[in-house]
């Protein structure tokens, strides 16, 4: 209907309106007094840290270190419990989750198993405190005694130590002063950490993965640490090391009387005069307490300050130490010190924190990708509204302000729900503002369609946007899909592209049949045009009348040629895998002074112990990447790996990028993608099936797969890295390819109804040509867009749009010459259906009511 009430006109405009509100304060100041409102404020776009700068972590609780103390935990449990039943035992030892002892008397067997099996105080749980589920107990005849700890049980303790860890992890960042930050727990033992601006990462990471357990302990004075190592040591005694190097090893007491929970208040003291560092603390009452009667008790003797498992101190007691203060003399770096200070106030971690990727962008490099990414959507904006106007003109700069409304809109639905706007994300809107006008491009053409059949002008118009919805609804499906599909792959750059990619579809259908079309039924009411006007150019593509199908099988066999020897290339040579599926790390550096000397680079780093190495100019002369392979030593390897190159080339360059993904991610990361991608192609493969004859979804398969497998030949040809970001760049490229595969299909659909004895190679041609203008405009938009991304986009983004180039023009050969004749080998109308002799049909005239073929 050619007509709008006055509520749905003041509806359509107050959406608008309220999105404009919503997205201006993207467009305003932050953090001036006044300059805006606090809940406006709080409705931003927030950045990625590749677009601020910051470092984006994800640690691992350690299980190995949770099961250790909970072995550690169990054999103190079980030696309390058999000393206060009086049972006597031996060889109480513990492996793994496995705990053995043996009850020295036969007779006391039975009473060992009851005293261990007895509910702890006030819990009522059962063996040794837990359920029947955490831990087992079998007996042997010998009188061998076997606690087996469940899996179980060290999965609840790692998901409580993940718990408290988000607090602890919390007060240790912000003791370091930037209040920017974000922690959320992932899985079920990870922790995902975002902090924003400048960032030391190599000190983060240090700050964060230590417990930095600190607990003070008797010297045990029976004997040297040395000969304790050399022979044998009391039961009640153990040997740990000290921090330095080499490690001194000392032989002191199990039991702590002071642990950190004691600490009231620790602080780092530098001494410039003596050049010493120093740690003061504060203990609580009971600390105060048990400190004054240790130091009288042992007067003379020694207090070994235990810091995670190693002695980091040994001090003499001269005195009783009475008031529960005093000062530990560490030999730390000032700021070395000020760290463990920090630790120590905010709290000592439940287990060790592994880092198992590492995504760190320095604050300039993050200014430059905005910059760039900007000056690209800028100018893909100008090309895209330059060519709709070309060929529109007055339709064309509708199309416009609907493009420049579908931009507020995608700002205002990213602020409304948080959405955290990344460098890929940028990639995702200015892919948008190629495709967006394609609900334009459909919706003109259908109107110039309806016209040329004879029917009155404004009957045209309403048939063409009713006509031109559905093929709009179906043809954006698919890339929605993919985007949702992309949302789940794990990585936060590649959810921010899902989000603004999802966002704009969902924008560009409410502007195209809201905005469109009330702006065009305004202009209609007060113009009262008769016809479609003639600054419309697009009608240059009905003389096309191209026999496409006439040299099908040639494209096809020249296309499976390809397909072939893109296959053989990806066995036998394969993929450059990224970081992402490969593991390893990336650096990006850049040198403080003149060039980056790549040479001086891979000497410098082939002589460290970190195995094979890329390194390659970038764009900018000073500028250097680097590639480390996967070091195959576990998570840790990956990190020391970086360190050592931080070390080597820190005093010649500035880090700008630093990308660590360890062997545990690298893994998931991979499943993540294949099963995405199967799962994308399932998914919209269903929906054309439902949407469409069996015919149809068939052809869509074969033409998708066609594409897939040409874009991996690309990898291989071209040895472009395929990471995250490239299954993205995949995703997209398959929903682009089958919205524009749909839109032909939509029309012969429409065809098969209208000519039902047309040869079926006739029909399609006639489909295809009807919608060439559509596909040419959409294609030219898209790579238009792409194209000002690939130039202006910036470094980080550049191979993507250039994949999204490449695949939106296989994507559109795939739709003509894949797609169509797949439906003639399938025989999609075997009555009308002559292959043999399809040349010698005659083309239909243009008739009114018949389109020119």
């Amino acid at each position: 209907m050619l007509h709008f009430s006055r509520w749905k006109t003041v509806l359509i405009w107050f959406v608008v309106l309220v999105a404009v509100v919503i997205a201006a304060p993207n467009f305003l100041p932050l953090g001036q007094s006044g300059s805006i409102s606090s809940w406006l404020s709080k409705h931003r776009v927030v950045l990625g840290s590749d677009l601020r700068g910051g470092t984006h972590l994800v640690f691992q609780v350690d299980r190995a270190d949770v099961a250790r103390q909970k072995l550690v935990a169990t054999v103190g449990e079980i030696s309390r419990r058999l000393r206060q039943a009086n049972i006597r035992y031996t060889g109480l030892t513990g492996n793994d989750q496995t705990v053995t002892v043996k009850i020295t008397d036969p007779k006391q067997i039975d009473a060992a198993v009851a005293a261990l099996k007895e509910p702890a105080a006030g819990t009522g749980n059962g063996l040794l405190g837990g359920s029947a589920q955490d831990v087992t107990l079998t007996q042997a005849a010998s009188g061998d005694l076997t606690i087996q700890i469940a899996n179980a049980a060290i999965d609840g303790a790692i998901s409580a130590a993940q718990t408290q860890s988000i607090d602890i992890v919390s007060r240790r960042i912000s003791g370091l002063g930037n209040p920017d930050f974000a922690i959320k727990p992932e899985g079920a033992d990870r922790l995902d950490v975002q902090v924003f601006g400048e960032v030391d990462a190599e000190r983060l990471k240090n700050i964060l993965n230590e417990p930095a357990k600190l607990s003070v302990r008797m010297l045990d004075a029976t004997m040297s640490g040395q000969d304790a190592v050399n022979g044998r040591w009391p039961a009640s005694s153990e040997v740990l090391y000290s921090l330095d190097d080499p490690p001194v090893p000392y032989l002191v007491d199990r039991t702590d009387f002071i642990t950190g929970a004691n600490i009231v208040d620790v602080q780092s003291v530098a001494d410039t005069q003596a050049d010493t560092v120093s740690i003061s603390y504060v203990l609580d009452a009971e600390g105060t307490k048990r400190l004054a009667e240790k130091t009288q008790q042992n007067t003379g003797g020694y207090l070994a300050i235990i810091f995670d498992d190693q002695v980091m101190a040994s001090l003499p007691i001269t005195a009783p130490i009475l008031d529960g203060k005093g000062a530990i003399p560490v030999s730390y770096t000032e700021e070395g010190a000020n760290d463990l200070a920090l630790m120590l106030r905010a709290g000592a971690l439940p287990a060790t924190l592994t880092a198992v990727e590492e995504r760190t962008v320095s604050a300039a490099l993050g200014a430059e990708s905005a910059r760039a990414g900007l000056v690209a959507g800028i100018v893909a904006a100008i090309l895209v509204i330059g060519l709709m106007f070309g060929f529109y003109r007055g339709l064309g700069l509708i199309a416009a302000l609907s493009l420049l409304l579908n931009l507020v809109l995608i700002l205002a639905v990213m602020s409304l729900i948080g959405a955290t706007l990344t460098l890929p994300g940028i990639a995702g809107i200015v892919l948008i503002i190629g495709m967006a006008v394609d609900a334009n491009v459909l919706i003109y053409e259908r109107i110039r369609d309806e016209a040329k059949t004879g029917r009155p002008f404004f009957e045209a118009i309403d048939y063409g946007f009713s006509r031109a919805i559905m093929t709009i609804l179906d043809a954006n499906v698919t890339i929605v899909i993919a985007a949702v599909i992309l949302y789940f792959l794990g990585n936060d750059a590649v959810r921010g592209f899902a989000v603004t990619l999802a966002a704009g579809i969902l924008t560009t259908i409410f502007t195209a049949v809201t905005l469109t079309r009330w702006i065009v039924v305004t202009w209609l009411h007060r113009r009262h045009p008769k016809h479609l006007p003639k600054d419309v150019h697009t009608g240059i593509f009905d003389r096309a009348n191209i026999r496409f199908m006439g040299i099908r099988r040639y494209v096809f066999t020249a296309s499976a040629a390809l397909c072939v020897a893109a296959m053989v290339g990806f066995a036998a040579v394969g993929m450059h895998l990224g970081i992402d599926f490969a593991g390893g790390s990336i650096v990006e550096v850049k040198a403080k002074q003149g060039a980056a000397d790549i040479g001086d680079i891979r000497a410098r780093l082939g002589d460290l112990p970190i195995g094979d190495i890329e390194a390659r100019r970038l764009a900018d002369p000073s500028g250097a990447l680097v590639q480390l392979e996967a070091q195959g030593g576990g998570e840790n390897a990956e990190q020391s790996a970086v360190t050592l190159v931080r070390d080597e080339l820190g005093t010649d360059y500035d880090f700008r990028r630093v990308e660590v993904v360890g062997p545990a991610i690298s893994g998931e990361l991979t499943r993540a993608a294949s099963l995405g991608v199967l799962a994308s192609l399932i998914v919209i493969l269903v929906y054309i099936w439902m949407r469409f004859e069996w015919q149809f979804a068939v052809g869509a398969i074969v033409a998708t797969l066609h594409d897939i497998i040409l874009i991996l030949g690309l990898f291989v040809l071209t040895g472009i890295e395929f990471n995250l970001t490239s299954v993205a760049a995949l995703l997209t490229i398959i929903g682009y390819s089958l919205n524009d595969t749909v839109v032909v299909y939509d029309r012969m659909r429409e065809n098969l109804k209208r000519y039902r004895k047309m040869p079926l190679p006739i029909l399609i041609d006639a489909s295809i040509n009807q919608t060439l203008s559509r596909t040419v405009l959409t294609a030219a938009t898209t790579m238009l867009a792409l194209l000002a991304l690939a130039l202006f986009g910036g470094e980080v983004i550049r191979s993507f749009a250039f994949i999204m180039l490449a695949g939106v023009a296989i994507g559109t050969f795939s739709s003509i010459y894949i797609a169509a004749p797949v439906l003639i080998v399938f025989k999609l109308r075997p009555d009308a259906l002559n292959n043999d002799n399809d040349k010698k049909v005659p083309e239909p005239a243009a008739q009114p009511g018949k389109p020119a073929v």
